[in-house]
């Protein structure tokens, strides 16, 4: 397992500013949508929210029943602008793990997860919390995923437009979320930046809705596939290509560079040992 050591600068403050990522970001205008989004999100996760106290404290009665620990685990993320902000999960990896093994890929098998935690994780059960984030205005309901403050400025060193994530708050969900699977290199997430990348350009009341609504059926199990057509989701055809549109202008020196690749470059750098999916930290 590859340390992630490299990709936390030295002396981390935990002040936004030391990201260096407030000074780069401009604020996305458009018009109606983020305020009805907001409110609309708000409403509904207060819904979801009360539905789900009785889930969540079943589990969390579970979790500290069967491992030593808090159940739920708070831990810093970014949020819309850089903004750092704690995000809360059930937890399901031993308590401070991180203390024995530093911080390395979540590994598909790691013994670090608890029993209960493996099919917390499978059913995405430990997610609910965020709810809470959500009411809180720190998360959206859909968005990009969110990153840990130690590992944005690495990411953001290989991916110019690493950044434009934080254009939107992160989500509980998102498009990136329900096609691909977790990060594991530099690649993985190049993949996920282009799902990003497109959300944030193009988030809309349908494209949240059909998400939302594969987001609860995936949780039960239905494929991908299926969910693609049922709800008319962006294939990676279609994401891939208006990428490809946006590389033709890159080219013609009409637009900036897209998905991490400035306009003289010829090929994506692959760096086989990056590492994001961190452990938690209880």
């Amino acid at each position: 397992m590859k340390m992630l050591t490299h990709l936390i600068p030295p002396a981390y403050s935990g002040d936004p500013d030391d990201t260096g990522l407030l000074p780069t970001l401009g604020v996305r205008r458009d018009g109606w949508y983020p305020a009805f989004k907001a409110l609309f999100e708000f409403v509904l996760a207060l819904v979801m929210f009360v539905l789900a106290v009785p889930v969540m404290l079943l589990v969390a009665a579970l979790v500290k029943l069967t491992s030593r620990g808090p159940a739920i685990y708070r831990q810093t993320r970014l949020g819309k602008g850089g903004r750092p902000y704690t995000l809360y999960k059930i937890r399901t990896m031993a308590h401070n793990c991180e203390a024995t093994s530093g911080i390395r890929w979540a590994a598909k098998r790691d013994s670090r997860v608890t029993p209960v935690g493996r099919l917390l994780r499978a059913t995405h059960i430990d997610e609910l919390p965020q709810l809470w984030n959500v009411l809180r205005g720190e998360m959206s309901l859909v968005g990009p995923r969110p990153e840990r403050p130690e590992f944005v400025p690495g990411l953001a060193r290989e991916l110019p437009r690493y950044r434009e994530r934080l254009l939107v708050r992160p989500g509980v969900t998102g498009l990136a979320q329900i096609h691909l699977p977790p990060d594991t290199d530099l690649e993985s997430v190049r993949r996920k930046l282009a799902y990003d990348l497109y959300y944030v350009r193009g988030h809309r009341l349908w494209l949240d809705l059909r998400i939302i609504l594969a987001t609860g059926l995936k949780m039960f199990g239905v494929p991908l596939t299926l969910l693609g057509r049922l709800f008319w989701m962006p294939t990676a055809g279609v994401i891939l290509g208006a990428c490809a549109g946006r590389r033709e202008e890159i080219s013609a020196g009409r637009g900036p560079a897209l998905l991490g690749h400035r306009a003289d470059e010829a090929a994506p750098v692959f760096v086989p040992h990056l590492t994001l999916n961190a452990p938690e930290t209880a």
